[in-house]
């Protein structure tokens, strides 16, 4: 029996074996570099956060001119505690206004102008929260 037909099928499949496990090291080498740019990256801004969280305070609080009148600051008070988006009724309550339509329609004005100044902010809708 002559067996080198059957060895040659085989070289072909070890030649063709060995081109894919070389096609995939060198993906594999690809992609640890990539995995290794990328890790880098990661690094590089978690030090620039380390390092802006840490000169933070050293910026100079800046707080805006809030329009005269006292509910305003009692607003931002409401704010302050809330732990989410707050509607002008619910602001209205805090300050502890009636909710009446007049109240609450005063109430989203100074929210509304609240956001003009950049104090708050108007997620959607009726709904503002404090501006990160």
């Amino acid at each position: 029996m002559n067996i080198q037909p059957l060895l040659d099928a085989l070289d072909l499949q070890e030649d063709a074996a060995r081109a894919v496990s070389d096609d995939l090291r060198a993906q594999i080498d690809e992609l640890q570099t990539r995995l290794r740019e990328a890790e880098t990256h990661l690094e590089h801004l978690a030090i620039t956060r380390k390092t802006i969280t840490g000169l933070a305070d050293r910026l100079p609080v800046v707080v805006p001119d809030l329009p005269e009148h006292p509910d305003y600051p009692r607003i931002l008070t409401a704010f302050n505690y809330a732990t989410g988006p707050l509607r002008a009724k619910d602001v209205c309550e805090a300050l502890g206004h009636e909710s009446l339509p007049k109240n609450v329609e005063g109430t989203r004005a100074k929210l509304k102008r609240l956001v003009k100044l950049g104090i708050l902010t108007e997620a959607d809708t009726g709904n503002f929260a404090r501006k990160q």
